[in-house]
């Protein structure tokens, strides 16, 4: 089973890319793959820009590595309640290549921030928008107060109360 995974941010010290890369570990006997979003980085999608530039290789490389997975471990950055533009601009150069960005494959979409709310506006949103585009989402998590619940130097959640939940969801995951 090969899991691929990547955090829906470009920053260097994402805390979703961390939460990502902790549940892959969580699957028993899977080869896993966490993408970074800087290595798949390309101009703002325009269609003008579009015309000129085709199908963009690098989108087409994304969506070659989404296709070697069986599941796709997802954590979304929340701005501003939505998607960051790094995931957006990655999803809009995928989209006009492929309307299935995610080819159905089973997907545990997640989130987290260091506030509160855990990044569940852009999960809400995410929930309702990817199906349309082959998002084949199996389970979801938000994981809040990232730096209450989270030890970045063992890099676990370090709250049994999510932490459980998180390996709960993994346990069950449905193929």
């Amino acid at each position: 089973m090969k899991i691929i995974a990547f955090g829906g941010s470009n920053s260097s010290t994402s805390i979703n890319k961390m939460l990502a890369t902790y549940a892959t570990g969580l699957f028993e006997k899977a080869e896993v793959e966490v993408l970074d979003l800087n290595d798949y980085e390309m101009p703002l999608f325009s269609v003008d820009r579009e015309k000129v530039i085709g199908q963009h290789e690098i989108a087409k490389k994304f969506l070659a590595k989404l296709a070697e997975a069986d599941i796709l471990v997802i954590s979304l950055a929340e701005n501003n309640g939505i998607y960051s533009v790094a995931f957006k601009n990655i999803y809009d150069w995928c989209s006009r290549i492929e309307n299935e960005v995610f080819q159905q494959k089973p997907m545990l979409l997640m989130a987290t921030s260091p506030g509160g709310r855990g990044g569940k506006g852009v999960l809400e949103f995410a929930n309702g928008n990817l199906p349309r585009h082959g998002g084949n989402i199996k389970a979801l998590f938000s994981l809040p107060s990232f730096y209450t619940n989270f030890d970045v130097e063992k890099r676990i959640i370090s709250n049994p109360e999510y932490d459980n939940q998180l390996k709960e969801i993994v346990k069950n995951f449905p193929l």
